[in-house]
């Protein structure tokens, strides 16, 4: 008798904790027919625009691949040129920053001018057009641009807006969180700011020396990083950066929205300058909870990027052990076939997961390239390591694009995926985009997409009491998006179903 009591106990609890997790009759009835909605849009040859406005309506978790300046439309910098004093030269779209070389230009008459001023700008359709696709990949595809080729059009708009992107950071970030309101879209990681940097040639050529040997390179790392972090100047400036963080979040966060930060490094700079750079993101991380993990960018096919990735790797594998709670969220395997020589294409993305350690991969396309790739699928899967997928980018900078993706190989493996915009100010998309691009190319299931949608909290940087409150008010708003579905009009239902 006991144990049937007992049994009886377990049982009754096991029900009730079952009934508590499940959907109410009308939710799950909502949830359904909005999978049904979802599966006739992607049924037979996708239907585009009614995608879009799905995805539009639809609550996205967050956007954890996000580069800041790049997320900002060109519009947007335009704009912001007569705020800073600059003034851009109609011949070479580049920004003129000299406050005193802007003031000759603007003493001349205005048909001698040959920099020009936002006003000026805007009231000259030619040159506006033509900095658009300069400064973003705007016509790139309908062939209303300069066709240079695809990656060094995306890589050479940041030297383009970069003197601008620097400025403004709060007006800019509240204009993040709009877009990202009107899309329905609660959270934003965004790689930020490149952190703090120190020049030094007597490391360079320490590095240089060590080549292989494992044992010099740490003992450089180790020595230099000593110094550093006993150096006042050095200190003072990872004190700064932790400081104009803090400033440009004014007013960021509502019960609306919220947004975190990654500390970044540009991977094509000299070992002495990444390394500094890379410590100050680690410390960066390590004093502010609104820099939650660290990561590294730069055109990964670029021959310093090449040259340097293992060390780099090494790097990171370094720092981490002197700071294994900061996560890291690596670009990693940003590469395609013709991109470099085949042997290019065979370990970043196992580099860094093995070496680095990375929490998040980005990217890694060139996943079936890798010498490695079984064991990092399996490795993924395993310890629950994500990857960051973003379409509109690979298939603008790389041309991976459709069954070339590796998205396919990650899904089919068990491997967790977010989906991501990257830089949607440059190739000019947004998130809603990169979901209805997904559901047309690859025809997944409601469950699986409203999955992503939610893993987008799950593997965020963020605490977990965070990650609760976040995922509440995706129930909500996922609630409530579902019964809008539902309820449409039943000649629309119709209509999508045929």
């Amino acid at each position: 008798m006991i144990i049937k009591s007992s049994s009886l106990t377990i049982a009754l609890a096991l029900a009730l904790a079952a009934s508590a997790h499940a959907k109410p009759p009308a939710a799950a009835s909502n949830e359904a027919a909005t999978a049904r909605h979802l599966a006739s849009l992607i049924a037979g040859e996708p239907k585009s625009a009614e995608l879009t406005l799905f995805f539009s309506q639809m609550p996205k978790g967050g956007d954890l691949h996000h580069h800041y300046s790049g997320a900002i439309y060109a519009e947007q910098y335009v704009d912001w040129v007569d705020k800073q004093g600059f003034c851009v030269y109609k011949s070479s779209y580049r920004i003129e920053t000299n406050k005193e070389t802007v003031a000759k230009e603007r003493d001349k008459p205005a048909l001698e001018r040959s920099c020009l001023s936002s006003g000026e700008i805007l009231a000259d359709d030619f040159t506006y057009r033509e900095l658009l696709q300069r400064w973003s990949s705007k016509d790139f595809d309908n062939h209303g641009a300069i066709q240079s080729p695809p990656d060094r059009q995306f890589f050479q708009t940041f030297g383009f807006f970069g003197p601008v992107s620097s400025n403004n950071f709060n007006e800019g970030l509240l204009e993040l969180k709009k877009r990202a309101i009107q899309e329905h879209v609660g959270y934003i990681e965004t790689m930020f700011k490149l952190a703090p940097l120190t020049p030094n040639a007597s490391f360079d050529a320490k590095i240089s020396q060590a080549g292989d040997d494992d044992a010099a390179l740490t003992e450089a790392m180790r020595a230099w990083s000593g110094a550093l972090e006993q150096d006042a100047a050095f200190n003072k400036g990872v004190a700064d950066y932790v400081t104009q963080v803090g400033q440009a979040h004014a007013g960021v966060d509502d019960e609306r929205f919220t947004m975190r930060y990654q500390a970044y490094v540009l991977r094509l700079l000299a070992p002495s300058q990444v390394f500094s750079s890379m410590l100050s993101a680690f410390k960066a991380s390590s004093q502010s909870p609104l820099i939650v993990g660290v990561n590294i960018v730069g055109q990964e096919s670029a021959p310093s990027s090449m040259r340097g990735y293992t060390l780099h790797m090494k790097m990171f594998q370094f720092l981490k052990t002197r700071y294994p709670h900061v996560k890291l969220a690596l670009h990693a395997g940003e590469l395609a076939l013709g991109d470099v020589p085949p042997d290019g294409l065979r370990f970043h993305i196992d580099q860094a997961l093995h070496l680095a350690g990375a929490n998040r991969i980005g990217h890694g396309i060139d996943l079936a390239h890798e010498s490695n790739a079984i064991g990092i699928l399996k490795t993924m899967r395993e310890r629950d390591i994500p990857v960051e997928i973003n379409l509109t980018s690979n298939a603008f900078i790389s041309g991976i694009k459709g069954d070339n993706h590796p998205v396919t190989l990650y899904r089919k493996y068990g491997v967790p995926y977010v989906i991501a915009t990257d830089d949607a100010g440059v190739t000019r998309h947004t998130l809603a985009q990169e979901y209805a691009l997904f559901a047309s190319r690859y025809k997944p299931s409601y469950a699986e997409i409203k999955k992503v949608s939610y893993n987008s909290l799950r593997y965020a940087f963020l605490p977990p009491a965070d990650k609760k409150r976040l995922s509440a008010q995706l129930d909500e708003r996922y609630a409530a998006f579902e019964a809008a579905i539902a309820a449409l009009p039943a000649q629309a239902v119709a209509g999508a179903r045929r």
